[in-house]
Protein backbone atom coordinates (compact mmCIF):
# COMPACT_ATOMS: atom_id res chain seq x y z
CA UNK A 1 0.00 0.00 0.00
CA UNK A 2 1.19 3.55 -0.88
CA UNK A 3 1.64 5.72 2.11
CA UNK A 4 -0.26 9.14 1.43
CA UNK A 5 1.20 12.07 2.71
CA UNK A 6 0.19 16.04 2.40
CA UNK A 7 2.20 18.15 1.44
CA UNK A 8 3.20 20.98 4.11
CA UNK A 9 0.68 23.86 4.69
CA UNK A 10 2.20 26.97 3.82
CA UNK A 11 2.60 29.22 7.05
CA UNK A 12 0.27 32.19 5.61
CA UNK A 13 -3.05 32.02 3.97
CA UNK A 14 -2.44 34.18 1.31
CA UNK A 15 0.56 32.64 -0.06
CA UNK A 16 -2.68 30.07 -1.31
CA UNK A 17 -4.09 32.87 -3.79
CA UNK A 18 -2.64 32.31 -7.32
CA UNK A 19 -1.02 34.80 -8.33
CA UNK A 20 -0.65 36.96 -5.49
CA UNK A 21 0.85 34.09 -3.35
CA UNK A 22 3.81 33.51 -5.90
CA UNK A 23 4.26 37.21 -5.20
CA UNK A 24 4.17 36.70 -1.67
CA UNK A 25 6.41 34.21 -1.62
CA UNK A 26 9.03 35.62 -3.37
CA UNK A 27 9.16 39.11 -1.50
CA UNK A 28 8.66 36.93 2.37
CA UNK A 29 12.58 36.13 1.86
CA UNK A 30 13.60 39.47 0.92
CA UNK A 31 15.18 41.64 3.60
CA UNK A 32 13.51 45.27 1.68
CA UNK A 33 10.04 43.07 0.83
CA UNK A 34 7.62 45.30 1.57
CA UNK A 35 9.62 48.00 -0.40
CA UNK A 36 9.57 46.20 -3.36
CA UNK A 37 5.25 45.43 -3.11
CA UNK A 38 4.89 49.38 -2.33
CA UNK A 39 7.16 49.58 -5.42
CA UNK A 40 4.94 46.92 -7.63
CA UNK A 41 1.99 48.62 -6.38
CA UNK A 42 3.11 52.09 -7.30
CA UNK A 43 4.19 51.25 -10.74
CA UNK A 44 0.87 48.76 -11.82
CA UNK A 45 -1.02 52.39 -10.78
CA UNK A 46 1.35 54.35 -12.46
CA UNK A 47 0.88 52.01 -15.60
CA UNK A 48 -3.36 52.04 -14.96
CA UNK A 49 -3.01 55.73 -15.47
CA UNK A 50 -0.82 55.84 -18.34
CA UNK A 51 -3.30 53.12 -20.24
CA UNK A 52 -6.42 54.16 -18.92
CA UNK A 53 -5.83 57.91 -17.45
CA UNK A 54 -7.96 59.77 -14.89
CA UNK A 55 -10.71 57.00 -14.54
CA UNK A 56 -8.30 54.28 -13.51
CA UNK A 57 -6.78 57.02 -10.72
CA UNK A 58 -10.23 58.04 -10.03
CA UNK A 59 -11.07 54.30 -9.28
CA UNK A 60 -7.96 53.71 -7.47
CA UNK A 61 -8.99 56.21 -4.89
CA UNK A 62 -12.22 55.13 -4.94
CA UNK A 63 -11.55 51.88 -4.24
CA UNK A 64 -8.92 53.39 -1.06
CA UNK A 65 -11.40 54.69 0.57
CA UNK A 66 -12.22 51.95 2.78
CA UNK A 67 -9.06 51.17 3.83
CA UNK A 68 -8.88 54.50 4.12
CA UNK A 69 -11.91 54.49 6.72
CA UNK A 70 -10.32 51.32 8.60
CA UNK A 71 -6.97 53.06 9.07
CA UNK A 72 -8.63 56.25 11.05
CA UNK A 73 -10.65 53.96 13.24
CA UNK A 74 -8.00 52.17 14.16
CA UNK A 75 -5.90 55.32 14.91
CA UNK A 76 -8.67 56.87 16.87
CA UNK A 77 -9.23 53.43 18.69
CA UNK A 78 -5.33 53.86 19.46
Amino acid sequence: MTDITRAPAPSRWYFNIPIFGWIARGFSGLEGGIWLALLLVVALIGIAGLTWGLPAIGLIATLAVPLVFVVLIMITLG
